[in-house]
């Protein structure tokens, strides 16, 4: 079932037997993307919408001088872009981490779903409205959080969003991030986001090589982070 992750992910309100067929039926196709491949680009006309089923994706802004900042995550079983659906376009960019497995939904389907169910609205409504809060937590760690809490708290999100979808081995999960890739989802440098990284591991808190995170002592992460996961509304 090409839905499976997201409704694993988003559990309520709990969708009617008929509804999850609604759902699956207003797929159009599966596409696969290349690691690093650009699949949206600013004010690009859009019409559909974009569900990720493998793979790791990234939305970001990069400025004139160079910089880039991550705004986003997303593992699978994330809608992607389902704000295109009213707005019909992105002023920032959507991009592949990794080779990724997506699922489309045309806008007109998404319409049409909407239309014959509320449940499927307000699953949909309240997906969108996980994202926004995910972004305002992602501001007050650019803003406000010491640099290494920052990353602290972006493994302690990024393991509760994977194991929501069963991609965690225990305290392991993929994060196929470079250093680089870290210290732009934290505002950071790569010389500060690399001095960051090894006071967590001095800290005996994370290992993260290749790739891949191994939380150490997760309490003690949370703590270190100031974690509170209400945020990811996990129901």
């Amino acid at each position: 079932m090409i839905t499976r992750l997201f409704l694993q992910a988003h559990r309520t309100p709990v969708l009617a037997p008929a509804d999850v067929a609604a759902l699956e039926a207003s797929v159009s196709r599966t596409v696969e993307f290349a690691a690093r491949r650009v699949i949206v680009r600013p004010q690009e006309p859009l019409s559909q919408c974009t569900l990720l089923l493998e793979g790791f994706i990234e939305r970001y802004k990069d400025t004139a001088e160079g910089r880039r900042q991550i705004l986003a995550l997303h593992v699978p079983g994330d809608f992607v872009d389902l704000h295109s659906y009213p707005l019909k376009q992105l002023e920032h960019s959507v991009a592949a981490l990794t080779p990724v497995r997506v699922a489309l939904f045309p806008h007109a389907e998404i319409r049409a779903i909407t239309q014959r169910s509320a449940t499927i609205t307000e699953l949909l409504w309240r997906s969108t409205l996980i994202d926004a809060a995910i972004n305002r937590e992602w501001i007050v760690s650019v803003g406000a959080r010491a640099a290494a809490v920052r990353i602290a708290h972006l493994f302690c999100e990024m393991y509760l969003r994977l194991d929501r979808v069963n991609l965690t081995d225990g305290l392991r999960f993929p994060l196929p991030l470079t250093q680089i890739d870290i210290a732009d989802a934290s505002g950071l440098t790569a010389v500060h986001a690399n001095r960051m990284l090894r006071q967590l591991r001095e800290r005996k808190l994370i290992e993260f090589r290749q790739g891949n995170v191994e939380i150490l002592d997760w309490p003690a992460l949370k703590r270190f982070a100031e974690f509170d996961p209400s945020y990811l509304y996990l129901d």
